[in-house]
């Protein structure tokens, strides 16, 4: 069984669209797959619960496809920082509590298992006002699977590549690759932008996955739209 973590340059580089495609390549090629998203903000209220819709999509592609909070078992209501979101529903999240919520989740057997973080690398999971700042990366490292980057084209595209690699670098994770996902239709310079991204990676024995295009009004639960994004992307090697 394949393990990956997917992480991103920022909010909305495009981690969810391509999670779903990476599910949807795996299962194309017969493997068994499942997606979690452990903590999302932005919900809504669906037959009783709080509902992500990057989480719905995750379970839509998962072929080992389990009810709604195995696939996310925080869900908070306010599109916002998770730790305030959760603060403004009187909880306070943990890495140890985290870890707890994600077993049946992360018990479930399959050949291509995937975890999507929220947001950036460091993304926080409380304020530390009850002890030690603690964000998601500290989860992620708790899991100590392999990670996938996300780099989302835009002005900063470099830094924000450059900063999350390094850090990640020094976390001691495993990149085993990173997407070039076009967020924006009329980037200046994305060509330069790409190229000089291959060649810093390169140098960090880091392989590039893909480049996806700009996907302007993509309706990901089409298989035959996300089948143009998987096409663009290879599958990470376990290592």
């Amino acid at each position: 069984m394949a393990r990956f973590f997917v992480t991103g340059t920022d909010t909305d580089a495009g981690k969810t669209l391509i999670s779903a495609a990476l599910l949807f390549k795996a299962r194309q090629q017969g493997l068994s797959t499942f997606g979690l998203k452990p903590v999302a903000a932005g919900c809504e209220r669906h037959q009783g619960q709080w509902c992500n819709d990057d989480a719905k999509l995750l379970r839509y592609y998962s072929s080992q496809q389990h009810a709604y909070h195995v696939h996310n078992p925080i869900a908070l209501p306010a599109a916002i920082a998770p730790h305030i979101a959760a603060a403004q529903q009187q909880q306070t999240l943990s890495v140890s509590q985290l870890l707890s919520v994600c077993q049946p989740s992360l018990a479930v057997e399959a050949d291509f298992h995937l975890t999507e973080g929220a947001g950036g690398w460091l993304v926080p999971l409380n304020d530390g006002t009850q002890g030690t700042i603690e964000t998601l990366a500290d989860f992620a490292i708790r899991l100590d699977v392999p990670v996938v980057l996300v780099v989302g084209l835009k002005l900063g595209a470099i830094n924000h590549a450059l900063l999350t690699a390094q850090m990640l670098m020094a976390h001691q994770r495993s990149v085993v690759g990173w997407v070039a996902n076009a967020i924006q239709p009329d980037m200046q310079v994305q060509t330069e932008n790409i190229q000089f991204l291959r060649r810093w990676f390169a140098q960090n024995n880091i392989p590039c996955l893909g480049e996806v295009p700009h996907c302007a009004g993509i309706d990901a639960y089409d298989e035959q739209q996300l089948a143009k994004v998987a096409e663009a992307l290879s599958l990470p090697a376990d290592r």
